[in-house]
């Protein structure tokens, strides 16, 4: 992890829907942290999964990246792969920079 920011250009169109998408986003941790607390690895697979789809859609392809792993290690049970993807989606959540063009 480091301290410089991760740059999002996202169009101008979605100005209004970026920030109830981000909102969304970072109530999400909660719930991942709270699936891996009880070891609920089939709602950690449905959350990667939705996660994966809806990144893409608003331009945050580190989203869906982060998704498509949570996806497969629910999938396998890899509890500190999983730990270590939540944190570095909350470290991307706490340092993305939002550009609109």
């Amino acid at each position: 992890m480091t301290d410089s920011a991760y740059i999002v250009v996202v169009e101008k169109d979605l100005e209004d829907l970026v920030p109830v998408f981000m909102n969304n986003r970072k109530k999400e941790i909660e719930t991942l942290r709270a699936a891996l607390a009880a070891l609920d690895f089939e709602q950690l697979r449905q959350l990667g999964h939705r996660m994966k789809g809806v990144g893409n859609s608003y331009g945050f392809g580190k989203v869906s990246e982060l998704g498509s792993g949570i996806e497969d290690r629910a999938r396998s049970e890899d509890r500190a792969a999983l730990d270590a993807l939540i944190v570095d989606y909350a470290d991307y959540l706490a340092r993305v920079k939002v550009v609109y063009e």
